[in-house]
């Protein structure tokens, strides 16, 4: 990203935003069940089912990303434990 200038982003590629992640889906289900995991929490996740589900897929499209010769090395277990570890130090 450091090799990425505005101007260039803006004006040639015609983009205002690049998505930046892995372009791996998971649902929000997956997402709380992996930092249950990871924060060790014993207790059991629940789930307000009158509530809307909301947007069925969240997957952010990294195609540009990629295209910039960008691409993820820290998986998102890897991130979310290096976080909580930092913070727990």
């Amino acid at each position: 990203m450091e090799n990425v200038e505005a101007p260039t982003l803006y004006d040639e590629m015609q983009q205002t935003h690049i998505n930046i992640g892995t372009g791996i889906d998971l649902t929000i289900k997956d997402l709380a069940e992996t930092v249950k995991e990871i924060v060790g929490f014993k207790g059991e996740i629940e789930w307000d089912s009158t509530k809307p589900d909301g947007t069925p897929k969240k997957q952010l499209d990294v195609n540009l990303l990629n295209a910039l010769n960008w691409n993820h090395r820290i998986s998102l277990d890897e991130g979310i434990k290096a976080v909580y570890n930092k913070y727990v130090e």
